[in-house]
């Protein structure tokens, strides 16, 4: 790579990880999640690309409606973006990326994208980083190169790239074909060929380019991508594209919008410790094994039991006598399921959604731009709730028609106003919200405020919430 150059990263986290249920949810998917560590894979990716020597801050292109938890989860690790874009519907790759060459096209037309899932694995970074090189002389030279990794087996729940003869461009060879998730004896035919590679969805190319291609392969792509940016407007620390012109875009991945069908398009293969953690099988292939094969992750205990996952969430999960299952208990979900039916997740999560289900969305833990709130019980005329406000964080000024509200301060300090006055509450102390009046919670100290909420009605849904101030836009 160029000693000049400096990539832009563009990191995609609008995906659901509808096979990660029942930990991954619609409110909180599983780029937003410490599947492996402490911190989240999106924090993951965004650390990867953490030199500024070699990388422009991030673009992320992400849901509205995750805006404020990608925030948080940058800022706690000193991730400053160039800019958080929100999609106000969800229109697949191409568009996304359309967006993000547009962006970055404005100020440097011939900049240099490294465009990266933000819920990938990659445990060997100096290979990731070498692979980036290469792939970004091939990128300045004008071709599209999309990382291919070395396949472990067979697997069925990946593409695969088929490469041709090298390109003049130092490991990197021409895109013979894409091959969609083929059946398992057509993927050890492409293992045995040692020519078939898995596609990783990590692409290298430069923006003008890209949009060059988006034009002549699907020109309504680029048309709602500069409409959509030329009526974007700011909003706080983001960028909110223009929803009309969003939505009208068609709907399609980079890979059948522009990787198939532009003949400048090349693989780097790379070895890189990599896996997109797209199911359970996926998690139990790269966690640590006891001597039983089992992976346990949280307060687990098996007995006489083998090659199974176990991810245990607050309570003690026992096996006895099984082999080969999954188990992943959450705080209201539970679900069991032979490993090899990893990729089927999505049934049960379509039969839930058919149902109503509120599992399929959110937890029981709901985050919010100041904090958190979580339901401990909830009756026919009564809900208790645990929140907490971070510090500096504010609740909007609000009201509610159809109930009342007693706070009592577990931890922290807590700012109050209700109707016309305002006071400060500490541990032990507590206060009566009336139903029908204006009142505001916020944490004016140095560490996290906890408060149990007690509300009282005759209905007590989220939606009962009229707002006359917010802090975070919200109506």
């Amino acid at each position: 790579m160029p000693s000049s150059l400096r990539l832009h990263p563009v990191i995609l986290s609008g995906g659901s990880g509808t096979r990660l249920w029942p930990l991954s949810r619609a409110d909180l998917p599983k780029q937003l999640l410490p599947l492996l560590g402490s911190s989240s894979l999106l924090q993951e990716t965004a650390t990867r690309i953490a030199d500024g020597d070699r990388f422009a801050p991030p673009l992320i292109v992400c849901n509205e409606d995750h805006r404020f938890l990608v925030a948080e989860q940058l800022r706690a690790i000193g991730v400053a973006p160039a800019a958080i874009v929100l999609e106000p519907v969800g229109r697949n790759t191409a568009p996304a990326v359309a967006v993000a060459a547009t962006i970055v096209a404005r100020a440097e037309p011939g900049g240099v994208l490294l465009v990266m899932p933000s819920d990938h694995h990659i445990a060997d970074l100096p290979a990731f980083l070498e692979a980036v090189d290469r792939a970004a002389e091939a990128a300045v030279e004008g071709r599209f190169a999309l990382f291919g990794i070395r396949p472990t087996g067979p697997d069925t729940g990946y593409g695969y790239i088929v490469e041709g003869p090298p390109t003049g461009t130092a490991g990197t060879h021409v895109v013979e074909r894409f091959v969609e998730k083929p059946p398992r004896a057509a993927a050890e035919a492409l293992l045995a060929t040692g020519r078939g590679w898995w596609n990783s969805g990590i692409f290298v190319m430069r923006a003008d380019r890209y949009l060059e291609e988006i034009e002549r392969l699907q020109p309504a792509i680029a048309e709602a991508a500069r409409d959509a940016v030329a009526g974007g407007s700011g909003d706080l620390d983001f960028l909110r594209l223009g929803r009309d012109a969003f939505a009208a875009s068609p709907a399609i991945s980079i890979d059948h919008a522009v990787m198939e069908h532009t003949p400048e398009a090349v693989v780097v293969p790379v070895d890189m410790e990599w896996s997109d953690l797209g199911s359970w099988q996926a998690l139990w292939d790269i966690t640590a094994k006891d001597a039983d094969g089992n992976a346990i992750t949280g307060d687990a205990l098996t007995v006489d039991s083998r090659n199974c996952y176990v991810r245990a969430g607050s309570r003690l999960v026992t096996l006895l006598g099984v082999e080969g299952i999954n188990v992943i208990d959450t705080d209201d979900a539970l679900i069991v399921m032979a490993r090899e039916r990893s990729q089927d997740v999505r049934k049960v999560v379509d039969l839930l959604a058919a149902r109503g289900r509120p599992e399929v969305k959110s937890h029981k833990r709901i985050y919010r731009p100041w904090g958190y709130y979580e339901t401990v019980d909830l009756g026919q005329r009564h809900q208790v709730k645990h929140i907490q406000v971070k510090p500096g964080g504010k609740l909007s000024l609000q009201m509610h028609h159809h109930r009342a509200e007693h706070w009592i301060v577990v931890q922290g300090t807590a700012r109050v106003t209700c109707g016309n006055d305002e006071q400060l509450l500490r541990e032990n102390e507590s206060i009566y919200i009336p139903l029908g009046q204006r009142h505001r919670l916020e944490n004016p100290g140095r560490i996290a405020l906890d408060l149990i909420e007690v509300q009282t009605g005759s209905y007590l849904g989220e939606d009962d919430i009229v707002r006359f101030e917010d802090t975070y836009g919200r109506t």
